[in-house]
C-alpha cells in the first residue's frame, strides 16, 4: 500500500512499528517511503517553544509551529511567515504587522491578532492567567516589548520601550513561534506534551525516550509537505547513532561525530555541512573558587591546547574561537582579536601570580547535546591540559537535560567550570543573555558563571538600541576585546555543523540557524 492512500491511523501504526523494530534491531526493518526517521542527540525537554532553550528541541518545533516572520532559506535574513508585511515607526519603537488570513491551528482554532497577543502576554505578563504554564527562559528576547495590541482581527501592533535592533530577528527565533491559545487553555502546564501550532507538520505522539511523531499537514498555508511523517528519535550515544545510520535504522543523523564522518563515504550517504553562528566554550565560576581571580581564568585559557582539540578531537571540523562572538556574524566580528595561544608556561606564571597552587576544579561535562560536538572527548583533553599546568580537575558527567538542569541555574555551590555551546541568531543574543550582570541566573538569565563588568553591560545596552548597524558593530567589537581580557569563559571552538542522510532522502539542506526545516524534503 502506498503511503498516500493510507489512513492516518494506518500511517501512525506503520511509523510506530517501524520505529520500534528499528530501535530493537537496526537491521530488522526499514521505514516506508514518505516517513523520515531523524536521529536526534537527546530527548526533548518539551514541545512548547516558549519553554525550551535547546536547538535539539527547536529542530522539532520549527516544523510544528510558525512565527510571524522566519529566516529566508540559507540566510539569517527575515522574511514574512504568519505576518505578510509590517511597518516600523520612524523612531523604531512601534511595529505593526498585517497577518496572513485563512490560517488555522492544528486543533482547528483560528489564527488571528488576539492569538498573537495571547502568546506574548503569556510570556511577558506575570499576571496573565496562563503565565504559570512556563517557565519562559528566553522571554529576555522580548524584554523591550511594552505592549502587544490587536488593532483588528488581522492586525497586531508591538510597542517597544526603546528602539531594539534584534527585534525582528528574535521574532524569527523559536521563542517567537506562535502556539494555539485554545490548546494552552485546554492542557495548561501539560501543553508542552500536547503541542498545537500552524506549521507544516502536526504533532501526533510522544513516546518518552523513544520517539516524537509528527505527520504532514495537508492544509498548511505554505502547501502540504512532501513527507507523510517524521519520527524524531532521541539517540543520546553518538556511536549508537552512527551504527543505526550505517545499518539503515535512521534516515538522517544530525551532529555527526567528526571521527565518524569518513564512514559515510560512497553513494549510499550524503554529508551536508553549513557554517553558522556557533561557539563552544567553558563557563568559569567567577563568583567563588579559583576562577574568581581573573588571572586564574586567563591561565585556563592559556593552558588548553585548543588547536589540538580542533584538529585531533574534532578532525578539523571547527576553528579555534577567539572570543564570545562567532565569526559567522562577519559584520560584528572583531577580526583583530587573536585567540589565546597555547602557552602552558604563561598559565603557570599566572597561577603563581595569583598565589594559587593546585587549585581544585569541579568540571561539569555532558554526554552530548545541541552543538556540544564531542563533549566527553573534549572534556577529557581539557582536563589533561589543565592538570599539566597544576590544576586538580574532577569531571562529573551528566545526560544533557540533567546537565542543563545543573548548569542553567548557576554554578554557585555546584561547580567551577562547565561545558557549553550556543547557536545564536544575532550578535546581541549570547552576550546579552549570558554575560550581562542582569543576566545572572537569579534574575532569569544564563550568566551561570556570574561574570560582571559594568562597561560590558553598557556596551550591550547601547548596541541593542542603536538603529545604526555600523555603530552596533563597533560596540560589539569593543565588547569582544573586554570579554576576552576578562576571560569569564575559556573560548574553545566555532563549529561547522553537519548532518548525514541516506540516499533515499532528497531536497535536504542545513540552515545557518541550525534548525531542521523539513517541508521540502522527500523520502523515497
Amino acid at each position: 500500500m502506498k503511503l498516500l492512500t493510507m489512513t492516518r491511523r494506518a500511517l501512525l501504526a506503520a511509523v510506530a512499528a517501524s520505529a520500534l523494530a528499528i530501535g530493537a534491531n537496526p537491521a530488522a526493518a526499514q521505514t516506508p517511503p514518505g516517513v523520515l526517521v531523524v536521529g536526534q542527540v537527546a530527548e526533548p525537554q518539551a514541545l512548547d517553544p516558549h519553554a525550551v532553550t535547546a536547538v535539539n528541541d527547536f529542530r522539532i518545533l520549527m516544523n510544528v509551529y510558525d512565527g510571524l516572520v522566519r529566516y529566508a532559506s540559507g540566510t539569517l535574513e527575515v522574511e514574512p511567515a504568519l505576518a505578510t508585511s509590517w511597518e516600523i515607526s520612524e523612531d523604531g519603537t512601534v511595529y505593526t504587522f498585517t497577518l496572513r488570513e485563512g490560517v488555522s491551528f492544528h486543533d482547528g482554532s483560528a489564527f488571528d491578532a488576539e492569538a498573537v497577543v495571547f502568546n506574548f502576554d503569556r510570556m511577558l505578563d506575570e499576571n496573565h492567567p496562563y503565565h504559570d504554564t512556563g517557565p519562559f527562559p528566553l522571554s529576555f528576547f522580548f524584554s523591550a516589548v511594552e505592549e502587544v495590541e490587536a488593532l483588528d482581527d488581522m492586525t497586531v501592533q508591538f510597542t517597544l520601550n526603546a528602539p531594539y535592533a534584534p527585534f525582528l530577528s528574535n521574532l524569527a527565533y523559536p521563542t517567537g513561534l506562535i502556539v494555539s491559545p485554545a490548546a494552552v487553555m485546554e492542557h495548561g502546564a501539560e501543553f508542552g506534551r500536547n503541542p498545537s501550532g500552524t506549521g507544516a507538520f502536526v504533532f501526533e505522539e510522544w513516546r518518552a525516550n523513544e520517539a516524537v511523531v509528527v505527520t504532514g499537514n495537508p492544509d498548511y498555508w505554505g502547501g502540504a509537505p512532501a513527507l507523510e511523517a517524521v519520527v524524531f528519535r532521541p539517540i543520546t550515544d553518538a556511536n549508537t547513532r552512527v551504527a543505526e545510520m550505517l545499518a539503515g535504522g535512521i534516515d538522517m543523523m544530525v551532529e555527526v561525530p567528526p571521527v565518524a564522518l569518513s564512514e559515510f563515504g560512497g553513494d549510499s550517504f550524503q554529508i551536508v555541512e553549513q557554517a553558522g553562528p556557533h561557539v563552544w566554550f567553558l563557563i568559569l565560576n567567577a563568583l567563588e573558587g579559583p576562577f574568581a581571580d581573573v588571572r586564574v581564568r586567563q591561565a585556563a585559557n592559556y593552558a588548553i591546547n585548543k588547536e589540538a582539540i580542533v584538529n585531533d578531537v574534532l578532525e578539523g571540523t571547527a576553528a579555534v574561537a577567539a572570543g564570545p562572538t562567532p565569526p559567522a556574524f562577519a559584520w560584528a566580528y572583531n577580526e583583530e582579536l587573536e585567540p589565546y595561544p597555547y602557552d602552558p608556561d604563561r598559565a603557570r606564571e599566572l597561577l603563581a601570580e595569583a598565589g594559587v597552587e593546585n587549585p581544585e576544579i569541579t568540571f561539569y561535562v555532558t554526554e552530548g547535546g545541541s552543538g556540544m560536538l564531542d563533549p566527553v572527548a573534549m572534556g577529557t583533553a581539557i582536563q589533561a591540559d589543565l592538570e599539566a599546568v597544576g590544576f586538580d580537575v574532577t569531571i562529573e558527567t551528566y545526560e544533557w537535560n540533567t546537565f542543563l538542569g545543573r548548569v542553567n541555574p548557576g554554578l554557585e555551590g555546584e561547580a567551577d567550570m562547565a561545558e557549553m555551546a550556543w547557536m545564536t541568531n544575532d550578535p546581541d543574543t549570547l552576550p546579552y543573555l549570558a554575560l550581562r550582570t542582569d543576566a545572572w541566573p537569579d534574575q532569569g538569565g544564563f550568566n551561570s558563571g556570574y561574570y560582571s563588568n559594568p562597561e560590558v553591560d553598557a556596551l550591550l545596552e547601547e548596541a541593542r538600541s542603536s538603529t545604526d548597524q555600523d555603530r552596533r558593530a563597533e560596540l560589539y567589537r569593543q565588547m569582544q576585546v573586554i570579554v576576552q581580557e576578562d576571560a569569564p569563559w575559556v573560548f574553545v571552538a566555532n563549529w561547522v555543523q553537519n548532518a548525514v542522510t541516506n540516499d533515499r532522502v532528497e531536497g535536504f539542506a542545513l540552515e545557518p540557524s541550525f534548525f531542521l526545516l523539513l517541508h521540502d524534503v522527500v523520502k523515497n
